[in-house]
């Protein structure tokens, strides 16, 4: 009976310290500690990983707590951060609810590939296994070989945990601007001079750089439907500056509207071959849903907005009452 005695007092007495263990501070080496927690790390390798960021305890204890609660495979994948004062059980907790770190990364409407991967490149604690890689490349690793990076990804606010990859977050642009294009080309408008997703996606992003003003942009759309209708050449500037490309001084001049390229709506009817930029739902919308018009030119009006007009005279009067100042 003593020796039973002894153990259950021993046992108790575990018991107690361990309980006691549990609501006490953990030890750090700093202020503030950091871990990325990789999916399939074990629970020993996140206490060991724990203890290697700072923690100044026992990994085993750690461990052992974690498998002992019952939640150690609940843990999950992400960026931590905890600081000074918090206890084991807080540590566990946090890792169960994934409650992470988090950065975030926005793709602006309008901008192409190149400014794309610019932001990517400057993101903060993002992985960077992509800085090295081809366009091509990109897009082959994204599950869409041969098909061009331009206006591929949706332009939004992305929130990521430290340490992922930056291809983690460009599978979640391409992913979400497919299910956008998927869903507004399924609710087109009818009597459309487009055929395909694919045209809806070219003709979008060029709304998208041709709008100055959110209200003007059915009307913008509907004069690019129209022209298309009429088999009328687009005549759109943004298209002849992305086919420069980086030689474009921001300066556009006669010359580069009588140079041919593949993306000069000047010297070539219809569409260009593929997108000049990351066009936002409402873009998307605009394509696909003009504002009813007969309007085939507009001309900024120089406060933003433009002026619309349904023939050639008119649009010259316009052109030389804002442009001109007659």
């Amino acid at each position: 009976m003593r020796l039973c005695l002894a153990v259950l007092l021993l046992v108790g007495g575990a018991v107690g310290a361990g309980w006691w263990w549990l609501q006490q501070p953990l030890m750090l080496d700093k202020d503030s500690l950091e871990l990325s927690i990789e999916p399939g790390t074990p629970p020993l390798q996140v206490a060991q990983a724990w203890v290697s960021a700072g923690v100044q305890t026992d990994p085993r204890w750690l461990y052992e707590w974690f498998r002992w609660s019952g939640q150690a495979k609940k843990i999950r994948a992400g960026s931590y951060e905890v600081h000074t004062g918090i206890t084991p059980r807080e540590l566990l907790d946090k890792m169960v609810r994934g409650d992470q770190t988090l950065e975030q990364l926005r793709l602006i409407e309008g901008w192409n590939f190149r400014q794309l991967r610019a932001a990517i490149a400057a993101a903060p604690a993002l992985k960077q296994t992509t800085a090295t890689m081809t366009e091509a490349e990109i897009m082959a690793a994204l599950g869409e070989p041969g098909v061009a990076a331009e206006g591929r990804f949706f332009p939004d606010t992305y929130a990521y945990s430290r340490g992922v990859s930056d291809l983690t977050v460009l599978k979640r642009a391409h992913a979400l601007m497919r299910k956008r294009l998927e869903s507004a080309w399924s609710g087109r408008g009818d009597g459309l001079p487009l055929r395909t997703p694919e045209e809806a996606l070219i003709l979008a992003s060029i709304v998208e750089k041709e709008t100055g003003a959110p209200a003007d942009r059915g009307l913008v759309a509907a004069v690019f439907i129209n022209r298309l209708k009429a088999g009328m050449p687009l005549q759109t500037d943004p298209t002849v500056i992305y086919g420069l490309g980086e030689s474009f001084d921001g300066n556009l001049r006669k010359i580069h509207l009588q140079t041919d390229t593949a993306f000069n709506t000047y010297t070539r009817g219809g569409l260009p071959p593929t997108p000049i930029a990351m066009p936002g739902l409402a873009s998307l919308q605009a394509a696909l849903h003009p504002t009813p018009s007969k309007a085939l030119y507009f001309v900024a009006r120089g406060d933003g907005t433009s002026q619309f007009s349904d023939d050639l005279a008119a649009h010259n009067r316009a052109v030389n009452k804002y442009q001109r100042g007659h």
